[in-house]
């Protein structure tokens, strides 16, 4: 983890928002939990994992309780993003 003020803290989770396909990342950096979609949920716990820019992620089920079509989105984001920075996963 690194020490960063607040804008640029901002400024980055926005930048990972948007990593994870989440339309309008500003306004939904903003929303409470219970404000969002099952997917938009998993996308941004993706983003939140992501963020401290780890070497491993482990998925424990990432598309438990969606539906099948958010199932695959959420796949190829994991996948994409995974590949673009050499990560590993399980």
């Amino acid at each position: 983890h690194e020490k960063v003020g607040k804008a640029e803290a901002r400024d980055r989770a926005l930048a990972m928002l948007e990593a994870v396909q989440i339309r309008d990342p500003a306004r939904v950096f903003d929303l409470h939990p219970h404000e969002v979609s099952g997917g938009m949920g998993q996308r941004a716990m993706i983003a939140m994992m992501l963020i401290a820019g780890p070497e491993m992620m482990i998925a424990d089920e990432p598309t438990s309780a969606l539906d099948v079509t958010v199932q695959l989105d959420v796949l190829n984001i994991l996948d994409k993003l995974v590949s673009e920075r050499g990560m590993g996963l399980i």
